[in-house]
């Protein structure tokens, strides 16, 4: 009789949460954008459930909450944590799904697991999240260890705080070490970050 109980006390909370939390589900409807097609053919550059790299970072807007009034729409493609779509093993190997996982392919994603929304074609930031796309490595004196120059890179998409100090899209900026967090954003190498995580404009 308490199981019965139970398990309609969560039936009525799921329905709940459906109702005050945003729907999505991983764009093209897989978890992990683990192929790269090569002259026709899909290759699969990973088979770790494991590998962030390979996990979907993109997700599309199927619902939004009822009392939801911000800018984030139905059919919005959102930029979103490597967390969302992955799966996880337990203690016993058997594979789970994440917190954010809903029902079939349906994902409740949190206002800290998305960092840029697209709508129109156009990307936006969101919250205090912006991103900025690394400059290769400059010739010098000093030796350099990297492709690219370290703590330098140039402004890709901004948020409105930092379009309301006066930094611009194409600014050469320097950031905060390990603030780097990899995205590849409509075939670009960029980094995510937090605006305060800037800290020159050059």
């Amino acid at each position: 009789m308490i199981k019965k109980n139970y398990s309609e006390l969560f039936e009525f909370t799921s329905a709940q949460l459906a109702r005050l939390k945003k729907e999505y589900e991983p764009l093209k409807g897989k978890r992990y954008d683990n192929t790269k097609k090569v002259e026709g053919i899909d290759l699969v550059t990973s088979t770790s459930e494991e590998n962030h790299f390979a996990a979907n970072r993109y997700a599309k807007v199927i619902a939004t909450p009822i009392y939801y009034n911000g800018n984030i729409q139905k059919g919005d493609t959102l930029l979103v944590h490597h967390n969302v779509f992955k799966y996880y093993n337990d203690m016993r190997g058997r594979q789970k799904s994440g917190r954010s996982y809903f029902k079939d392919n349906l994902f409740f994603i949190e206002n800290d697991q998305f960092y840029m929304y697209k709508q129109k074609g156009e990307w936006f930031c969101h919250d205090r999240y912006c991103f900025v796309k690394p400059v290769e490595k400059q010739e010098s004196y000093l030796v350099k260890n990297h492709k690219e120059e370290p703590l330098v890179g140039t402004m890709k998409y901004l948020n409105d705080y930092l379009l309301k100090q006066k930094v611009n899209k194409g600014d050469k900026i320097i950031f905060q070490p390990e603030s780097e967090y990899e995205f590849v954003v409509d075939g670009e190498k960029l980094y995510r970050m937090y605006d305060h995580q800037i800290t020159v404009v050059l």
